[in-house]
């Protein structure tokens, strides 16, 4: 008698090339124009803040930057993931922590 041998999808292949075609910040632009319907041209402008091991993943298939004081966040799914909008929560969350860790939040106001 035959075994079934289950066959799986390398999940991981198409989440890197995502990665890898967009770790460029002039790839990058070009994305983010294509997405948002902006005409940006300097890839300079966009400061790139992608989080290493972001949401205790091993896959790498998300993109993170700021362009013009917007955060934008992208990430590859290749399956469906009801739990995108909680992970998604939780990155911004870890990347405004890193963006005000060295920032005075909670300064008070100059009063003209």
């Amino acid at each position: 008698m035959a075994q079934d041998k289950k066959v799986t999808a390398n999940r991981t292949y198409k989440s890197s090339v995502f990665t890898m075609v967009f770790q460029e910040k002039k790839e990058l632009l070009e994305l983010y124009n294509a997405v948002s319907g902006k005409h940006y041209e300097d890839p300079e402008e966009l400061e790139i803040n992608t989080l290493d091991n972001a949401i205790y993943m091993s896959i790498k298939n998300d993109l993170s930057f700021i362009i013009d004081s917007r955060l934008s966040l992208y990430e590859h799914q290749s399956t469906y993931n009801p739990n995108l909008p909680l992970r998604c929560l939780f990155y911004v969350a870890d990347i405004y922590s890193k963006i005000a860790l060295h920032k005075d939040i909670y300064g008070s106001m100059q009063r003209p």
